[in-house]
């Protein structure tokens, strides 16, 4: 439990010694995303995490955290569920479910491309549900990861 990861930024790369507990995401990469946004010459419109914002079983995913600590537009886009229920989505390229829990949307479930499995979208700062949705379709570019995720991977 206690494994170092490397990670590359520009100019270096950086170490975390936050060993991988499920659910603590935030806490083993936001430093080397922090490194890695101080280097930029502007401020992003919104960022789309590869994570989980409110759809978190603590309710703050790393899109909260960081974009708290960023304090810019977050997204939370993830490739599975932590928590809630869900029907399945329409089938078919903008088809979607609310992600409930205790009784609340906490996110939703979207196909950004149809006949796919679907993604996990969730707010993580300064952003409605409709606008990350809308905003992941708009970012669809033909796959089922959003382009921003799909190539910083």
């Amino acid at each position: 439990m206690t494994a170092s990861r490397w990670w590359s930024v520009k100019g270096g790369v950086t170490r975390t010694n936050f060993p991988y507990i499920p659910g603590l995401l935030s806490f083993r990469e936001a430093p080397a995303l922090l490194q890695v946004f101080a280097q930029l010459n502007c401020t992003p419109d919104v960022v789309v995490f590869d994570g989980q914002g409110l759809a978190h079983p603590r309710r703050f995913g790393i899109a909260c955290h960081l974009g708290v600590l960023l304090d810019i537009p977050a997204i939370g886009c993830a490739k599975s569920r932590l928590t809630g229920r869900y029907q399945e989505p329409p089938p078919m390229r903008g088809g979607q479910t609310p992600l409930i829990a205790d009784d609340t949307t906490i996110g939703a479930v979207l196909r950004t491309k149809g006949a796919t499995k679907p993604v996990f979208v969730s707010v993580g700062h300064k952003m409605t549900l409709p606008q990350a949705v809308d905003i992941l379709l708009h970012c669809g570019r033909g796959y089922r990861i959003p382009e921003p995720t799909r190539l910083a991977d």
